[in-house]
């Protein structure tokens, strides 16, 4: 049988019979792969390390149905990244986009590469025990950057419905721009609209095409966090409307910045699998 070798991130493992895992791994070569890993759940096998969130070089033999994993070496796991909620949440949202924009067995130039670099910038948010706003920041980047080399990018440069530039006035807090997810971005607040920006927000939009997040001069993120949240429900309705299904961990990367409510307890009150008294 023919045997190839893959490199790539390990974006979800199922298990697959008894003691093997169903591998779904991002490559740049062959877009989305799925491969057997033969004994990969018993605890002391060497392909042990096929895991979520891995980065993985891999010897696959076959040339017909499933093919197999024969060898495997990690270039770097991510596992770290579970130490907090919102790099974790962050880092699975962007894996779940690529499960939806990058399509199975073509290349897909660009994305494992942004994809790594993401998840670097995530790691240095643990290990440098940065501000939360860091994780949520890099989330709506990252989205950014993915949708556009999956091909859905942001239409950000002019009016989808009068075809002006779109030159955000910032300083005038009067000034709005709609999204329309069915058409794109518009100058002023439409009905209908899913999300509506100003101008300040519509220019640190504009700002996320390119490699670096923004920042102040003296290396603060741009925007507070109300703003970047806001940025999110943009990508989220986004998604809605050209992806299958918007990511389910934008929810979990959202509830991270929820303020947490004081238990209440109170006469009369229910606990979760208690009846009404």
């Amino acid at each position: 049988m023919a045997e190839v070798l893959l490199e790539g991130l390990a974006l979800t493992c199922r298990p697959l019979g008894e003691n093997d895992r169903l591998l779904t791994l991002l490559t740049e070569s062959e877009g989305l792969t799925r491969l057997a890993v033969p004994g990969a759940r018993r605890p002391k096998s060497s392909l042990a390390a096929a895991v979520p969130l891995a980065h993985l070089r891999l010897q696959v033999g076959g040339s017909r149905g499933l093919r197999r994993v024969r060898q495997l070496t990690v270039v770097r796991n991510y596992g770290g990244l579970g130490q907090r909620l919102e790099t974790l949440a962050a880092a699975q949202a962007l894996g779940e986009l690529c499960l939806q924009l990058v399509p199975e067995q073509a290349p897909a130039p660009g994305v494992l590469a942004d994809l790594l670099m993401q998840l670097g910038r995530l790691e240095a948010v643990v290990r440098e025990r940065s501000e939360r706003l860091e994780a949520l920041a890099i989330a709506v980047q990252g989205s950014v950057h993915l949708l556009a080399l999956g091909g859905y990018a942001l239409p950000l440069q002019q009016c989808a419905r009068s075809g002006e530039p779109l030159e955000p006035p910032v300083g005038n807090w009067d000034w709005r721009s709609s999204l329309l997810p069915g058409e794109g971005l518009t100058i002023g607040a439409l009905p209908g609209a899913r999300v509506v920006l100003n101008a300040s927000e519509l220019a640190l939009l504009q700002r996320l095409p390119r490699p670096g997040l923004p920042r102040r001069r003296d290396g603060g993120l741009m925007g507070p966090e109300p703003v970047w949240l806001h940025l999110l429900d943009l990508v989220e309705a986004w998604c809605g409307e050209h992806l299958t299904r918007r990511p389910r961990a934008f929810r979990l990367l959202r509830s991270a910045f929820e303020p947490m409510a004081p238990p209440r307890s109170t006469p009369g009150s229910t606990r979760v699998g208690q009846e009404p008294t």
